[in-house]
């Protein structure tokens, strides 16, 4: 999966004003080819009470599919696809590709992209 934690995604499809958001990554769900994103998909929950803690409605985020969601690129801010790019001795690089950028090895923002 390209998605790592931490990441910006926009959310493509879903629940109507989920559509169009930025936001950051949670956690990410490898085997189920799902994400937890924050603030996005939220459900609501109605929890009993339980000896002391009282009976309370709470929100809370819940996985959507990895397919409805596509990284945005840092330095266009524009959602795009992703490829990577092995560096000898450092590891995989993401590529962005509508931007046409490889993160290079040397660059301030090079640091969050490598992968080892």
């Amino acid at each position: 999966m390209k998605i790592r934690t931490w990441d910006k995604v926009m959310i493509m499809s879903g629940k109507e004003q989920d559509r169009g958001q930025v936001a950051e990554v949670l956690k990410v769900f490898a085997d189920e080819n799902k994400v937890l994103v924050k603030w996005i998909n939220l459900v609501t929950r109605h929890l009993k009470k339980q000896w002391t803690n009282p009976g309370q409605i709470i929100k809370m985020e819940k996985a959507i599919n990895a397919s409805n969601v596509m990284l945005v690129c840092p330095f266009t801010n524009k959602p795009t696809r992703v490829g990577f790019v092995k560096i000898e001795e450092k590891g995989k690089i993401k590529k962005f590709r509508f931007s046409k950028k490889a993160v290079k090895e040397n660059g301030g923002e090079a640091k969050k992209f490598i992968i080892k």
